[in-house]
């Protein structure tokens, strides 16, 4: 990228970045600068979603919600400007360009630089953003073990289930109970050593032992017992901020990628004498990465389970693995729930419920519904198969009581309907920003028809009519009846441009 084209990355970059606030003694840098070839993807492989979010949104969620007080450094590099769109400018946030792609190490380098005024004595908490199943709940605990560890340095580690074979993230050493010559490893024991490459291990000759120094120890590994080892490295870790500070710039790029590795950390801080741990999640999923579509997949239906084992005994979905709710309707179920009334919410199969919608007591989804924005529910809702209601982030789309929307409709802006009404099959509706479309109160509107930003008064019976921009009042007959309105047709426009063939 020429020094041009990175005009406008640091451009973004001043306009979102926020100020540190000097009083946090916690920071987290998240590494959201590489690309992930192997994604096969022209989008950043950090703004891959699970279950509607940017993986890089949901680490960063993670860390302030699971750690209160915390300052932010996002380390953006490949697709900088679209990265750090999507995140947006929030407080106590800054973000960090690595213009080109030389390690993890370097890409925490880059980030400590925008250290702003944070003490010395913090702690810092270095993330990859493409976990996305990482939580608040990890967070906390990871934050927790670490302080209580009184260590220097902690990794957070998975726990492998399967073939050993087939396992192919590097492998962390720790100390044994004695070292070579039987010697105790004393208070050194379960420290990590090393962090040792799955193809690094498979090079090792059957009959060689791996030898390791630490604390002026010897310690010797068999090549199956390396393979054997489970516990494996998340990427995430966790640092005493003068320790790492000191030491970050002393890393080397002394391997066959020409890169430096945050890895690396590990025998610097061993060889000044600082203390390396790890330790490993309630929620084994919480480490997952991807690298390619399918883990990714399998990671979204982790999170789909996870949302249906929340709702379950709450509200009922037709088919646990087809059904979308974004988490902060969620969130907005569970606070409901608590309040001790039945709900009454039935989602069908396929149903798809967006962030901003406002669920109400008995509703009804039925197959394929789409309802996504700011729509607000009265109680005793029916939407019926394939319905699409949306509306714009600044706009509101109103449905009172004892509506009924039914088959296929499609009914889109700035809407209110009024309670009791009834939209039929065929419908399409629309309100603009300057052309509200307001229903009232037990409307009905039926067969082929088009209403835009309009006004519908109380009781009135639309069929097969377009109407567009006008006020439709209540008229009634002799008798007292309300005189429908049918096949009402507006005058053509743009008739010059059609002829007879």
């Amino acid at each position: 990228m020429t020094e041009k084209d990175n005009s406008s990355v640091y451009k973004l970059l001043d306009e979102l970045s926020s100020e540190f606030n000097p009083s946090f003694k916690e920071a987290a840098v998240i590494l959201a600068a590489g690309h992930g070839k192997r994604i096969k993807s022209h989008r950043s492989k950090m703004l891959h979603k699970i279950w509607e979010v940017p993986t890089v949104d949901r680490v960063f969620n993670a860390c302030r919600q699971g750690i209160k007080n915390i300052n932010v450094v996002i380390v953006v590099g490949i697709k900088a400007e679209d990265v750090m769109q999507v995140i947006g400018k929030r407080n106590s946030t800054l973000f960090a360009y690595q213009e080109e792609q030389n390690g993890t190490g370097h890409a925490v380098q880059v980030g400590l630089d925008r250290f702003e005024h944070f003490d010395d004595d913090g702690i810092v908490y270095i993330l990859p953003g493409d976990m996305g199943l990482i939580d608040a709940k990890t967070m906390t605990e990871f934050r927790n073990k670490f302080i209580e560890s009184k260590s220097d340095m902690m990794v957070l580690t998975g726990k492998y289930k399967g073939d050993p074979l087939s396992n192919s993230y590097g492998r962390i050493i720790r100390a044994k109970e004695k070292d070579a010559n039987g010697k105790s490893s004393g208070n050194h024991l379960g420290n990590v050593i090393e962090i040792k490459e799955y193809k690094d291990i498979l090079a090792l000759r059957e009959e060689e032992l791996y030898l390791l120094k630490y604390n002026s120890q010897t310690f010797s590994f068999t090549k199956s017992e390396l393979l054997e080892i489970d516990e494996f490295n998340s990427g995430v870790y966790a640092f005493r901020y003068k320790y790492l500070k000191e030491l970050i710039s002393k890393l080397e790029s002394n391997n066959v990628q020409n890169e430096i590795y945050i890895t690396d950390l590990i025998s610097l801080f061993n060889r000044n004498n600082l203390t390396v741990t790890a330790s490993s999640p309630s929620n084994n999923y919480a480490v997952m990465g991807f690298n390619n579509k399918s883990v990714l997949k399998e990671m979204e239906e982790i999170r789909n389970k996870q949302v249906y084992e929340m709702l379950k005994d709450i509200i009922e979905i037709d088919d646990p693995d087809d059904f979308f709710i974004h988490e902060e309707v969620v969130s907005d179920i569970l606070e409901q729930d608590k309040k001790g009334e039945p709900l009454d919410i039935v989602i069908g199969k396929g149903v798809y419920i967006g962030r901003g919608v406002k669920l109400n007591y008995n509703l009804e989804f039925k197959k394929n519904v789409f309802v996504n924005g700011n729509i607000v529910f009265g109680k005793n809702v029916k939407i019926y198969h394939n319905a699409y209601l949306s509306c714009f982030k600044d706009q509101k789309f109103i449905i009172g009581d004892n509506v009924q929307i039914l088959w296929g409709d499609i009914i889109k802006g700035n809407i209110v309907i009024g309670e009791g009404s009834r939209i039929e099959s065929s419908v399409n509706m629309t309100g603009s920003d300057e052309f509200p479309l307001r229903i009232g109160k037990n409307v009905l509107v039926k067969g082929t028809s088009y209403i835009f930003g309009s006004v519908i008064e109380d009781n009135v019976q639309i069929e097969h009519s377009v109407i567009i921009k006008k006020k439709i009042k209540k008229v009634m007959d002799k008798s007292g009846a309300v005189i429908p309105l049918r096949y009402f047709i507006p005058v053509a426009e743009g008739l010059k441009a059609i002829e007879d063939i």
